[in-house]
């Protein structure tokens, strides 16, 4: 884990405008900005990530805030394993806050195929590969110049409905309306370093390596990170009303390592023009290696925006929103025809040169560290040191 928390910071982060949170023992999570090779704390600007957002011009309140230093980049990633913590020097947490977390489904072709074969063989890893080429056979394996809502789309939906090949992730993919769920409770993701879980009763699931935006209570996206939304295959694809088992789970959400806000270098222009890439290295010797690019997006990041929140559903402290992958892996690993699922300690890597490198290792969700730390929690730390 060490190499990929080296790799922690963008490789433009002298240019950079990244603010996170960090656990500093006596005062509970603190707002902090990267500041050369220092975290500075910024509670005097923003109390909270979801405060800051909230600022008019959030990047250029950071850049122009001075406050004390909490310790060095370095030593905060260093000690952001969970494997090897000290308690009295500061950590890296996930770098949201009291912002609603969700997500959008089925954005890339590659990954709409997989969720209708997981849907045709009802979770079951084993028969995956037949009824992938079968569901190709019809529908081919390139959908990308269909335009999710469009009379095309309403069209194909009529040959596929015909054939008896009609599904429900099918509908959200290419149909009018995105698909947005709630990923996990506000507080309750992990940040780098951190293990993630997956449910001990699982035989097949995977990370989804996504880019996640940052959005304000006025619906104005204000920065962007990164993020692994846990899966769960064979739960999801028994039933999709398994959904919220299949994707909140203890630590099942990873977001960091911290938020690039938009300034004059970066911006959502960047966003979609981002390259994600996924390493996988297991206990056993395993590697898998995939990526995602956001060019393949099947509805502009901004759409999805407006699909989470506006006249019918407002957050007023903010939210952040996985933006969905085309990484679904189908490399066997435990035999021939099996796929891929995770192992106990498999370490995850996700990672763009402007973003840095998200990194946790897996474990069951019964056995990571509890999430006891939550709103209630925050408000009396932060009542505690003046801040409210």
């Amino acid at each position: 884990m060490k190499d990929f928390l080296n790799a922690t910071l963008p490789a433009d982060a002298q240019q950079a405008t990244l603010v996170g949170r960090a656990w500093v023992e006596g005062q509970g999570p603190v707002l902090v900005k990267v500041q050369g090779d220092q975290l500075v704390d910024l509670s005097r600007l923003a109390a909270t990530s979801s405060a800051l957002m909230e600022l008019d011009k959030p990047a250029a309140a950071v850049r122009a805030h001075v406050g004390p230093v909490i310790g060095s980049v370095a030593q905060a990633v260093a000690n952001s394993g969970a494997d090897a913590r000290v308690v009295d020097l500061p950590w890296l947490l996930a770098p949201c806050d009291l912002q609603a977390v969700k997500a959008s489904g089925v954005t890339f072709v590659a990954s709409m195929l997989e969720r209708v074969i997981e849907e045709q063989a009802r979770g079951n890893p084993a028969m995956a590969e037949s009824v992938r080429k079968e569901v190709e056979a019809v529908i081919g394996d390139d959908l990308s110049k269909v335009r999710p809502g469009s009379p095309e789309a309403a069209q194909l939906k009529q040959v596929l409905v015909g054939k008896n090949l009609w599904s429900q992730y099918l509908e959200v993919g290419i149909g009018p309306d995105a698909e947005i769920f709630t990923k996990s409770q506000p507080m309750s993701a992990v940040g780098t370093g951190a293990e993630i879980g997956i449910h001990p009763v699982s035989a097949w699931n995977n990370p989804e390596p996504e880019i996640v935006l940052v959005v304000n209570s006025r619906g104005d996206t204000v920065g962007a990170t990164l993020g692994n939304d846990v899966n769960l295959r064979d739960f999801e694809g028994r039933s999709a009303l398994l959904l919220g088992k299949a994707k909140d789970n203890n630590a099942s959400c990873a977001i960091g390592p911290f938020i690039r806000l938009f300034d004059s270098g970066y911006g959502i222009a960047d966003v979609r023009a981002t390259d994600l890439s996924m390493r996988v290295l297991g206990p056993e010797g395993f590697d898998m290696r995939g990526a995602s690019s956001l060019k393949m997006i099947s509805r502009d990041p901004l759409e999805l925006v407006e699909h989470a929140i506006g006249p019918n559903h407002q957050y007023p402290d903010g939210l952040v929103l996985f933006l969905g992958t085309m990484f679904a892996p189908t490399q066997d690993r435990f035999g021939p025809g099996q796929g891929f699922t995770h192992a106990v300690g498999d370490l995850v890597a996700i990672s763009t040169p402007r973003l840095g490198t998200l990194v946790n290792r897996v474990n069951t969700s019964d056995r990571v560290e509890p999430w006891r730390y939550g709103i209630t929690a925050l408000m009396r730390d932060l009542a505690r040191r003046g801040l409210l």
